[in-house]
């Protein structure tokens, strides 16, 4: 069954998607504005359709802010596990989220929002509505599409965020220099790790050097107990391990989840000999550049935050 044609949630007869019996059109991006001719609806887009039911949404706002297991969802939207589990897997069948297995317990998932899937679903479904150009999809016309150089102009100095993992030797390092660089410094970033290994990992420094233009050779790893007299706007764990051992640091901090899988791991299970040394290297910086993008797009998407947080509280 198909977002598009599964609108009703269990124990929830007579409610579309969209709440308008929207079923059976087009894809996102295809719809016309206004009928071409009278009496022909125009298609709904399915980011529309997907997003307009309110417990679907309440997912989908709930998930902007981090990821999350489905018992946790559950008491965000004050639903039961079967409901929650139909609506995540539409909204997974829909491209909007995605799952995976927690690396501290292999019996949870957790859910994340894929936020520029949901970025350009929501600009294409504007030219559903209107055929004018959507601002979203080009940068000439709007260059509030990079949140680094929109609203993030007006954040405040030394607004602090923690990145923690284990090892504080790859996600977290590259988390704190992502956010330093994207912010222009505006943001006192800093990362620590609950069991920290000896020296960053090179493959780290690597890709920072190489695909940003960010050096931290001479970083080294600290361990979380160094910080923790320290005072965070947001903490935001990186690893499932460390977001299980990670203290709370006061009611003002936000505490977020990334769940990023360690890119170190990516190649332990190739096979022996030469040409398996060979591909588990080229495994390796393939995961480390996944990584990389991954958390440079999470905290891109964090700085409008960062920025409405430092406004609120100044």
């Amino acid at each position: 069954m198909s977002p598009s044609q599964a609108t009703d949630g269990p124990g929830e007869p007579g409610h579309s998607a969209a709440g308008h019996g929207a079923e059976g059109h087009g894809a996102a991006g295809h719809g016309h504005g206004a009928a071409d001719r009278a009496g022909t609806v125009p298609d709904v887009p399915q980011f529309v359709r997907l997003a307009a039911h309110p417990l679907r949404w309440g997912l989908l706002t709930a998930l902007a802010g981090g990821d999350l297991r489905v018992r946790e969802l559950m008491a965000r939207v004050d639903a039961s596990q079967n409901l929650v589990s139909y609506h995540l897997r539409l909204l997974r069948q829909g491209g909007l989220v995605t799952a995976t297995r927690s690396t501290f317990d292999g019996r949870d998932t957790y859910y994340r929002l894929d936020l520029d899937r949901c970025a350009h679903s929501l600009a294409a479904a504007g030219p559903a509505l209107h055929p004018a150009p959507s601002p979203a999809l080009d940068p000439a016309l709007s260059p509030a599409l990079d949140p680094a150089l929109s609203t993030y102009g007006r954040q405040s100095p030394g607004h602090g965020v923690l990145f923690v993992c284990t090892g504080n030797s790859a996600r977290s390092p590259i988390a704190e220099a992502l956010l330093r660089h994207r912010s222009a410094g505006r943001v006192t970033a800093t990362s620590a790790g609950t069991r920290p290994k000896t020296a960053l990992h090179p493959r780290a420094v690597e890709v920072l050097r190489e695909r940003y233009g960010i050096d931290i050779a001479d970083q080294r790893p600290r361990h979380l107990d160094t910080v923790r007299d320290h005072r965070f706007d947001h903490v935001i764990t990186l690893c499932d391990r460390a977001r299980e051992a990670c203290p709370e640091f006061g009611d003002r901090t936000r505490r977020i989840h990334w769940s990023t899988p360690d890119p170190a791991t990516a190649a332990t299970a190739g096979p022996s000999g030469p040409a398996g040394a060979g591909r588990e290297i080229e495994a390796e910086a393939d995961a480390f550049i996944r990584a990389a993008a991954d958390i440079d797009t999470r905290v891109r998407y964090l700085l409008p935050v960062l920025s409405l947080a430092s406004e609120a509280h100044p």
